[in-house]
């Protein structure tokens, strides 16, 4: 059967002050008064059955993730007793998800993206199953690169499958600007960026992990035993933490692009595709006004200002802002954020400053 997973922990560290350890930028009210994670949970209606559903996100998230969507089972809810990667998270959900359906194929998707239109996401994501379905075969997504990003993997695709789907070839992490600037000029038929969703088998993909990851094998295999079980909290809380923190695309999807035993697909998704990783990506989904300025703000005064980002989650404050250009401003009752556009990726260094100076009630 078909299964969705919504991978949605994450701190979100690049959107602070805003998103906070207790409430992150998954969970806040960013698009039209909507969350990332409600608005991927909308995106699989009609995709896959209600109870194939599932989020895992830190386990201190749960409350706020199941309020947010009213409608997922709370068994349905997997949860990290801490951060690990990617790696162990999907481990961890698709040993339990194998439990319930040991013929599971499932589809991993995100909660930091904006993607439209849904029908067409759903589409594609069909035509992942497809390849999914035919066996032995991990399915990645590729986006069309719109500028040279040196923050994203790429995927270099090989040949054809039928249709739109390619053999990924390699896997290549995140390049300096001039090789990404090489990759992009070759065009989307030789080189797409990698979406950070996939579709395979249980039964495949857990495999991969027994292979490549033996240790995480065991000690997920173990915590999906327990599951159900009286003694299951204390046994991920004794386990998990112990996993080597390590990503997917290292783990298991670069070697298996080299394993003849695995076929490693790649899916190209042709949609509006935007990554809400940082406050310059989340103004580039905002409307904007004559002079290029997002202002997410219920009051914001701007004179003589251009191309800036003005946020306020209190609606009784006023954010007002002369004669600046290019600059992310946001504005929360215990911190305020005010610096460059082209310096909001380097907020994690600041917030762990101000983590050490004042406290981690402040991040």
């Amino acid at each position: 059967m078909r299964h969705a997973l919504i991978l949605a922990g994450g701190s979100g560290t690049r959107l602070w002050p805003m998103s906070r350890a207790a409430l992150p930028k998954q969970l806040l009210p960013l698009i039209h008064g909507r969350s990332l994670l409600s608005l991927a949970y909308g995106r699989l209606e009609g995709l896959v059955a209600p109870d194939c559903r599932w989020v895992c996100a830190g386990e201190t998230h749960r409350a706020a993730v199941l309020a947010a969507l009213p409608t997922l089972a709370p068994e349905r809810y997997l949860g990290e007793p801490s951060g690990r990667d990617t790696l162990n998270a999907l481990a961890y959900a698709t040993a339990i998800i194998a439990r319930v359906d040991p013929q599971a194929i499932i589809a991993v998707l995100t909660a930091d993206q904006l993607i439209e239109p849904d029908a067409e996401f759903r589409r594609i994501v069909a035509l992942g199953f497809v390849q999914a379905e035919k066996g032995s075969t991990l399915v990645t997504f590729g986006i069309k690169p719109t500028y040279a990003a040196t923050g994203f993997g790429y995927l270099r695709l090989g040949e054809s499958l039928g249709g739109s789907a390619r053999i990924v070839s390699e896997f290549k992490e995140k390049p300096d600007a001039s090789t990404a600037a090489r990759w992009v000029a070759e065009g989307p038929d030789r080189f797409l960026w990698n979406g950070g969703m996939f579709v395979w088998a249980a039964t495949c993909f857990l495999d991969c992990v027994r292979r490549y990851e033996p240790p995480t094998y065991d000690a997920t295999r173990r915590i999906a035993d327990a599951w159900s079980g009286h003694d299951f909290a204390a046994t991920i809380g004794a386990i998990y933490p112990t996993l080597k923190k390590i990503s997917v695309d290292f783990a298991v999807m670069e070697p298996a692009s080299h394993d003849p035993a695995v076929r490693v697909a790649a899916v190209p998704m042709d949609l509006f595709w935007q990554d809400i990783g940082s406050w310059p990506a989340l103004a580039d989904t905002l409307d904007q006004d004559t002079s290029g300025n997002a202002v997410p703000a219920a009051r914001g005064v701007l004179l003589e200002t251009r191309g800036c980002l003005v946020a306020s989650s209190d609606p009784d404050h006023v954010v007002a802002v002369l004669g600046c250009d290019d600059l992310v401003i946001v504005h929360t009752p215990t911190a305020t954020l005010v610096c460059p556009k082209d310096r909001a990726e380097d907020l994690k260094k600041l917030q762990g400053l101000v983590a050490e100076r004042y406290g981690e009630r402040y991040v």
